[in-house]
């Protein structure tokens, strides 16, 4: 009885694991950049590991969404496993009305909602993380850096794109900040793509 017992833990453990496909969008509807999303722009602080869920309850009720992901692969007893996470644990974007955040409160999923004072300063903190999920480019999470030079990609795919360099031994990485959360992401970059904004 008790090897059985462990046993079904284990498959139980296991089961909770999602496959890659069964990951909901990051960006809901797919078919639109969240630039042309309508209505105002609100942070959700979820309850713990409930951005998915959330998430997926959003787009049944057709709401505009921003859940930016990474991918991570772990070993653990011989065996690989690769998952899909947040990008910014415990928090996800909305796009929408007061009924829309209504809908969302019902859920029970909402640890808090937090107003975005500054719309615009905020959209253009999340446009070129839409940017680097568009482009299939693996993005994680990064330390946030208060104060950097600003640089800008000037060729390939994330040409445009705005950000902070940040250069190591192991090479650069372009830095992407969300300052209302404190929070910042990170994508490798070589440094002849980038220039630096005086």
């Amino acid at each position: 009885m008790i090897v059985k017992r462990k046993k079904y833990k284990h498959i139980a453990r296991d089961a909770n694991l999602l496959k890659l496909s069964e990951n909901p969008p990051s960006i809901w509807p797919e078919d639109k950049s969240i630039n042309e999303f309508e209505g105002e722009w609100w942070v959700i602080h979820t309850k713990s590991r409930n951005e998915k869920a959330l998430a997926w309850q959003m787009q049944r009720a057709d709401i505009s969404y921003f859940l930016p992901m990474t991918k991570k692969v772990t070993k653990s007893k011989g065996r690989t496993i690769r998952s899909i996470l947040p990008l910014f644990t415990g928090y996800l974007f909305f796009c929408g009305n007061d009924d829309d955040r209504l809908t969302i409160l019902q859920t029970n999923r909402v640890a808090n909602l937090i107003e975005v004072t500054d719309q615009v300063r905020f959209l253009k903190d999340l446009s070129p993380i839409e940017t680097v999920i568009r482009q299939g480019e693996n993005i994680q999470p990064h330390v946030y850096i208060k104060a950097g030079q600003k640089c800008r990609v000037i060729a390939g795919p994330l040409l445009g794109t705005e950000g902070i360099a940040e250069i190591s031994t192991e090479g650069a990485k372009l830095v992407l900040q969300v300052d209302m959360l404190g929070q910042a992401t990170s994508v490798e970059i070589a440094t002849d793509m980038i220039e630096m904004i005086e």
